[in-house]
């Protein structure tokens, strides 16, 4: 009999919600599934099939399969075995206090209840929970099931037992808990894409570059310093032997030139136009299914090349091969003795 702790219940079942089913489905849990869209079971599964090339090259934990997806027809049977609820609804904060409420109260009071919001604080929306201690933030990045980072973080009313918990649990599927140590919308990595982002939307708005030269500009420079140094790290080796202190008495200065814009452009029709055929025209007619496929390859690469260096994500992929081979070894002592 499979074990509650054992079962993740998912609710929502759109992007990110189909990478959690993923990456829980092949370390070898069982995940029941809920949503209110219209055909959401075909776009979770077809989804699900769409990673799974990947996770087995990655390895499969035993246990894993893709008939362990189970739909349920509400949320109360989705949560009421559950040993973890991931909520991925829509980021709207009426939304998100209205679920939890529910959640919390058709989910057995010991079991973790987390959220994957990208930004929301978890203090808003555990307001209406009879169990707020047991809420969490655990916010994952696309695509989830192989992407090891998950910021996690607790509101005023979450109890530290509760974010070990979740660390424990996304350390289990196989991924680099972030303690977010304060509540700041938009948590940590967010706040620095965001403010990326807004550059690259103003780039694109004045005419300076197109979006295939900008994402050029991260492709072939920082974008492979960032797989295993990270921005600090990186900028403490350009200070040569003396490191940071030096690099910020050299280029300390250039901050108060007006090289950025940190409030974003008007997201005119123009501007979205620009950005969209953009992008089109770097698809070249690739689908996004064909697209995340070479995401995948591309990223299980970099990960196994890092591997070899204990750095970044190649050190948690080392991790995650080493408890993989252990649980192999283990199933096969287990099948042997029975003989």
């Amino acid at each position: 009999m499979t074990r509650h702790s054992d079962k993740i219940a998912v609710i929502g079942a759109g992007v990110i919600g189909a990478g959690w089913a993923a990456r829980a489905l092949a370390h070898g849990l069982e995940v029941i599934a809920w949503d209110i869209a219209a055909n959401w079971q075909t776009g979770l599964r077809d989804a699900v099939e769409n990673a799974w090339p990947a996770l087995i090259r990655l390895g499969l934990y035993p246990g894993a399969s893709l008939e362990r997806l189970h739909f349920a027809s509400s949320l109360e049977e989705a949560c009421a075995k559950a040993g973890h609820v991931q909520e991925c609804a829509p980021e709207r904060l009426d939304l998100k206090r209205e679920l939890f409420a529910e959640i919390d109260a058709v989910t057995a009071p010991h079991v973790v209840i987390a959220s994957s919001t990208s930004g929301l604080l978890p203090s808003e929306f555990q307001v209406n929970c009879q169990n707020p201690e047991r809420v969490v933030v655990g916010h994952p990045f696309n695509p989830v099931y192989l992407l090891p980072l998950v910021e996690v973080l607790g509101g005023r009313r979450t109890s530290e037992a509760s974010i070990d918990h979740a660390i424990a649990f996304y350390t289990r599927l196989g991924m680099h808990p972030l303690r977010v140590r304060k509540e700041v919308a938009g948590f940590l990595s967010d706040r620095l894409q965001e403010a990326l982002w807004r550059e690259i939307l103003h780039l694109v708005n004045d005419d300076v570059a197109t979006t295939e030269e900008l994402d050029a500009a991260i492709i072939y420079g920082p974008g492979l310093r960032w797989a295993f140094m990270g921005t600090c790290l990186s900028y403490h080796l350009a200070g040569g032997d003396q490191g940071m202190a030096t690099f910020l008495q050299q280029f300390g200065p250039a901050l108060k030139l007006p090289w950025t814009k940190l409030q974003a452009p008007e997201l005119s029709p123009e501007l979205i136009d620009k950005i969209t055929a953009g992008t089109q025209q770097q698809a070249a007619g690739r689908s996004v299914k064909e697209l995340e496929q070479l995401r995948d390859n591309c990223l299980i690469a970099i990960m196994q090349a890092l591997r070899h260096y204990q750095a970044g994500a190649g050190r948690v992929l080392a991790g995650h091969e080493a408890r993989l081979d252990n649980c192999l070894g283990a199933e096969q002592d287990s099948e042997t003795s029975g003989f």
